[in-house]
C-alpha cells in the first residue's frame, strides 16, 4: 500500500484536502460532479430501478445528492427531490449542480417519502456539530418508521464523522459512500453501527494532498506494521526471539494460562510463569510449553524478571486486585522491560492513577476495557480523544478495548480497529489478547506496532473461528491467520522489489 492508504481524516483534514486538491488544479465542479456520480453508481448496483427520494441539505452533501439526482433521473429512475432549505442560497459548487438538475425541487418533508422505494440521504455531512432538529428530524424519524431502504451520502445524516456520536438522531444505512478515506466516526460506534455497507468512492483527489496534512490517525490492519512484524529467521534461537514473564494469579489460573500460550503463538522464543507457591502444582501440569518458577513474594518475581534475558513482561491477567499486585506491577515497570499490564494490574491504580503515570519509563501497554479505562482516566470526551490524551498522560500505548478498539501512542498516532466480530465479547479474550501484544513486545517490536499487530491477529483470529469461539480457540486458530499473514508479507516484498 501507499503511505496513508489506510489514513482516517476527520472533517477537517477532509476539507483540507479537497481545498488542497483544488488548489493543485483539480476543478472543484468535477469533484462534487465525481462524488454525486459515485452515489447514483453505487444505487445502480444496489438496487433495481425503482422510484428513488433524495434528500438534499443546503450544503455540499446536497450537492452531491442533486448530482445523482440528475444522473439516476438520465437513467430512467424516478426520482423526487426535496431539499432543505431555498435553492436560491444555494452557493458554490452545490449551487452549479442544483442548477443543472431538470427536475421538480420540493421542500424536504415526511410526506415525501410516500410511494419511495429507496431514499439517498444526503442532508448533512461529516462536519456536522449541532443536533438534527426541525425537518431534517421529522423526514429522519420517518425514514426509521417506514424502515425504508436508504443510502447515505459521507455519512448518515446526524454522524458525526470525526468521533462517530449521533448528533440527536441519525438514518439506518444499508449503504453509505464516502469519498477519497474513511472518517474516524465510519468505525468508530455508535456511528459505525448506523453506516450500513461502506464504500470508498475515489473522485479526483490526488494522494499527494496526505503529505501536507500528515494524518494521525489510521484503520488498523498489516499496513501499518507488517514491514515490521518478527517473523522467525534462520538463525534465531530462543532467547533472540524474546523470553516473555507472565505472573500467574494464585485462584484465577486459567488466565495466565491462556496469556502465556498466547505469547508463545504470537512468536516469544521462551516464555515463563511467575506462579505463586499455592499454585505452582497447577501450572505446572497444565503448560507443558512453558518454564513455571516458583514465586512467594514481589521481590521473587523482580529478581525473575531482573534476568538480562527476559525482554518483556505482563502483569494482570488473574492477578486479583490486591497489594500484591500493584507491587507485581510496580517491579515489572522499574525493571524497564517492556510491559503490558492488563485486568486488576489497572484496576489497582484506580485511586492513585500519579503514581502509575510515574512508574512508567519505558515500552509499555495498557490494555483497559471501558470500566477499566474510566477508573484510572475518568476525563470527558469522544473514546478516540480520551485514549488520546490518556496515552500522553500515561506515557504508555493505551489499547482501549471494545468493538472499536482504539490503540494510541503518546505521540498523538491512533489506530481503530474493525476486525473485531462481536463472537469475542468472552471471558479470557482479553487475556489472550495481553500474550499476543507481549509476545510481539518480546520480538523487538515498538509498543504501538505491537499494540496494534496484537489486536488485529486477535479479531483475524475470532473471525476465522466463527461462532461458538472460546478463548482457547483464539490461540489454536492463530497460525492459520499467520500463514495467511506471511503470504501478504511475501507478495508485499516482491512487489517492492519490482
Amino acid at each position: 500500500m501507499r503511505p496513508f492508504d489506510d489514513a482516517l481524516l476527520t472533517p477537517a483534514e477532509m476539507a483540507t484536502a479537497d481545498q488542497a486538491a483544488i488548489a493543485s488544479g483539480v476543478n472543484e465542479l468535477g469533484l462534487m460532479e465525481a462524488a454525486g456520480r459515485a452515489v447514483a453508481d453505487a444505487v445502480g448496483r444496489r438496487w433495481s430501478m425503482q422510484p428513488v427520494v433524495v434528500l438534499c441539505g443546503p450544503g455540499n452533501n446536497g450537492g452531491d445528492g442533486f448530482v445523482a439526482a440528475r444522473h439516476l433521473a438520465a437513467e430512467g429512475w424516478p426520482v423526487r427531490l426535496g431539499l432543505l432549505g431555498d435553492r436560491e442560497k444555494l452557493q458554490g459548487a452545490a449551487a452549479h449542480h442544483a442548477a443543472r438538475f431538470r427536475g421538480m425541487v420540493e421542500p424536504l418533508e415526511p410526506d415525501m417519502l410516500e410511494g419511495a422505494g429507496l431514499a439517498i440521504d444526503a442532508i448533512f455531512g461529516a462536519g456536522l456539530a449541532r443536533p438534527v432538529t426541525g425537518a431534517a428530524a421529522s423526514v429522519i424519524e420517518s425514514l426509521g418508521r417506514r424502515r425504508l431502504a436508504t443510502l447515505c451520502v459521507d455519512v448518515p445524516s446526524g454522524v458525526d464523522g470525526a468521533s462517530g456520536a449521533v448528533l440527536g438522531l441519525a438514518p439506518q444505512a444499508d449503504a453509505t459512500v464516502t469519498f477519497f478515506r474513511k472518517k474516524p466516526g465510519h468505525l468508530l460506534y455508535p456511528g459505525r453501527a448506523r453506516c450500513g455497507a461502506l464504500h470508498v468512492a475515489p473522485i479526483g483527489i490526488p494522494a499527494s494532498v496526505l503529505d501536507r496534512i500528515a494524518p494521525q490517525t489510521f484503520e488498523n490492519g498489516p499496513a501499518l506494521w507488517l514491514d515490521r512484524y518478527p517473523w522467525p529467521q534462520a538463525d534465531d534461537h530462543k532467547y533472540s526471539r524474546g523470553h516473555v514473564v507472565v505472573a500467574g494469579g494464585e485462584l484465577l489460573t486459567g488466565a495466565a494460562r491462556l496469556t502465556v500460550r498466547a505469547a508463545g503463538r504470537a512468536g516469544a522464543g521462551l516464555v515463563t510463569v511467575a506462579a505463586p507457591t499455592s499454585a505452582w502444582s497447577v501450572y505446572a501440569t497444565a503448560l507443558t510449553s512453558a518454564i513455571v518458577r516458583s514465586m512467594r513474594a514481589p521481590e521473587d518475581f523482580a529478581e525473575l524478571i531482573g534476568d538480562s534475558r527476559v525482554r518483556a513482561v505482563v502483569v494482570g491477567p488473574g492477578a486479583g486486585v490486591t497489594p500484591k499486585t500493584r507491587a507485581l506491577a510496580l517491579a515489572a515497570l522499574a525493571s524497564k522491560r517492556a510491559t503490558v499490564l492488563d485486568a486488576d494490574a489497572l484496576t489497582v491504580f484506580a485511586d492513585v492513577p500519579d503514581i502509575l503515570a510515574g512508574a512508567i519509563r519505558g515500552a509499555c501497554v495498557l490494555t483497559p476495557h471501558e470500566g477499566e479505562f474510566v477508573r484510572l482516566y475518568p476525563e470527558p470526551g469522544d473514546k478516540l480523544v480520551r485514549a488520546r490524551a490518556a496515552a500522553k498522560r500515561f506515557g504508555a500505548v493505551i489499547v482501549l478495548k471494545g468493538a472499536d478498539t482504539v490503540i494510541a501512542a503518546p505521540d498523538g498516532r491512533a489506530a481503530i480497529n474493525a476486525n473485531a466480530p462481536p463472537d469475542l465479547a468472552s471471558g479470557g479474550t482479553g487475556d489472550v489478547l495481553s500474550g499476543l501484544i507481549v509476545g510481539l513486545l518480546a520480538q523487538g517490536v515498538d509498543a504501538f506496532a505491537a499494540a496494534c499487530a496484537g489486536v488485529w491477529l486477535h479479531g483475524e483470529a475470532a473471525h476465522e473461528f466463527g461462532p461458538g469461539l472460546i478463548a482457547d480457540d483464539l490461540i489454536d486458530t492463530l497460525p492459520a491467520v499467520l500463514r495467511r499473514l506471511k503470504a501478504l508479507a511475501a507478495a508485499s516484498s516482491s512487489l517492492r522489489e519490482t
